[in-house]
């Protein structure tokens, strides 16, 4: 592959960006399944992207590049701030709190991309890794009261600096069949609840609540049987 097919692999990358804003433009319109929709395609890309750049050693061969600098800036604004900004406007939170929020997820998403500790051994994370797309997501689907909505959010915040694993589905072996099965069923009621704009039946809000609960706490739980 020469090296204009490696810096493709790069503006694959940098895509996400442009997702981002399109999924921000979608907020501004108030149009929650766009500003949804365009997250999960960026979180496709997402995935996409860093099996391919290890695959060509687009590091080594183009080195005058940071993938990985690039990478962690499309992952913010991807996961956090753009989630941030729905946190405020779209979660039924009062305008103070709403503000609050928002501006804690995109504080401690900020932070969290700099710990050099983030990765462990298993490829899984060291704290809750700032994927608030995710959460975000489920809470839009649920619209609990305000005040759950805001303790979840603070929440998540402070367990971005605890020192308990969360799973990363791709990279960790350890159970992965099973838990890349869960990111499917994830992902299938998602798409459900995208396509009848989130009209979907009770049961499928419930099975995603149940499988964003196992890609929770399943890294925490082989930490504590590795610990044993």
């Amino acid at each position: 592959m020469g090296q204009r097919h490696l810096f493709a692999i790069h503006l694959l990358t940098a895509s996400g960006a442009a997702l981002a804003i399109l999924s921000v433009l979608a907020i501004a319109d108030q149009d929650w399944r766009a500003a949804f929709f365009w997250l999960g395609i960026a979180t496709l890309v997402d995935g996409i992207d860093g099996p391919l750049a290890r695959r060509h050693r687009v590091r080594e061969r183009l080195p005058k590049w940071d993938g990985a600098a690039l990478d962690f800036v499309v992952d913010y604004v991807t996961y956090v701030f753009a989630p941030a900004i729905i946190v405020g406007r779209a979660l039924d939170l009062p305008p103070l709190l709403g503000a609050i929020a928002a501006v804690v997820v995109a504080v401690s998403g900020a932070l969290y991309f700099a710990d050099t500790r983030m990765k462990q051994p298993d490829n899984s994370f060291r704290g809750f890794p700032a994927v608030w797309n995710m959460p975000v997501f489920v809470l839009f689907a649920f619209q609990p009261p305000p005040a759950v909505t805001f303790l979840s959010v603070l929440a998540l915040a402070v367990l971005t600096f605890v020192p308990v694993n969360f799973v990363h589905p791709i990279r960790v072996v350890r159970w992965r069949i099973g838990t890349l099965s869960v990111v499917g069923v994830w992902v299938l009621c998602a798409l459900w609840l995208l396509a009848t704009n989130f009209m979907a039946p009770a049961a499928v809000k419930y099975v995603l609540l149940a499988a964003s609960a196992y890609l929770f706490c399943i890294a925490a739980v082989q930490q504590s049987l590795r610990s044993d």
